[in-house]
């Protein structure tokens, strides 16, 4: 599995970020987390990355800018998560 197909911009003591990590360990899928507060540039590279957004988690799919945490469970609540993932994921 290709952990670069999935990112997510996390801080630490980001309650978000941890439900974001959790939901993601919940779908079996390995992801690529960069930690804003521990990486030089991280913090704008996320910016620029997601149009402007300052909060993390930021969460991208491939080439889709999920969101955050609120947004990705948004996205499974409906359903569509999931087929997003094995699109990306190529299952």
């Amino acid at each position: 599995m290709n952990t670069a197909s999935i990112l997510v911009y996390t801080s630490g003591f980001c309650p978000y970020c941890h439900w974001a990590k959790k939901l993601l360990d919940k779908k079996g899928v390995a992801f690529n987390e960069i930690r804003i507060d521990r990486v030089a540039g991280a913090r704008d590279e996320m910016i620029e990355k997601s149009g402007g957004r300052l909060t993390v988690p930021q969460i991208f799919i491939g080439a889709h800018h999920v969101g955050g945490f609120d947004d990705m469970a948004a996205l499974d609540r409906a359903g569509k998560l999931d087929p997003l993932l094995n699109e990306v994921l190529g299952e």
